[in-house]
């Protein structure tokens, strides 16, 4: 059984609901999953996942959020080469290019990209939640 942790930062509830979706679709495929805020996840606890799903979504001028998520994960960037990683977040304004950074970024790293990161523009629909479902399946 794979153990997989969802890490996330939610300022609305969108990105929690997305990661809550991450969560379901991994465990229906037999993982052990642990759903985190940012603030309780640190680059020391990497090792103790299989996999990864981080979940943030877009701030300001299409950009991680500042005060918790980022800091998290740019102190878990050096531990990231060879980890299998997926990236999902809710964006209000842009066209997602905070996720293209934010890919590009973990690449530059060495991660591991399980499947297409999942972005969506305010709360989640049906389609949203399910293709989430999908990366917590991908990453299991």
């Amino acid at each position: 059984m794979s153990k997989i942790a969802v890490v996330y930062w939610s300022g609305t509830g969108n990105t929690e609901a997305m990661a809550s979706a991450v969560a379901e679709g991994a465990k229906e495929k037999g993982a052990d999953v642990t759903l985190l805020t940012a603030s309780q996840f640190s680059a020391g606890q990497l090792s103790n996942y299989d996999a990864i799903a981080f979940g943030c979504p877009s701030m300001g001028a299409e950009e991680l959020e500042e005060s918790e998520f980022d800091p998290m994960f740019t102190a878990c960037e050096g531990n990231l080469r060879g980890k299998t990683i997926a990236l999902f977040g809710s964006y209000g304004w842009g066209d997602g290019e905070w996720m293209r950074s934010w890919e590009a970024r973990c690449g530059d790293d060495g991660a591991n990209l399980a499947c297409e990161s999942v972005i969506c523009c305010e709360a989640p629909d049906d389609e949203a939640l399910a293709a989430c479902r999908g990366l917590g399946a991908a990453l299991a």
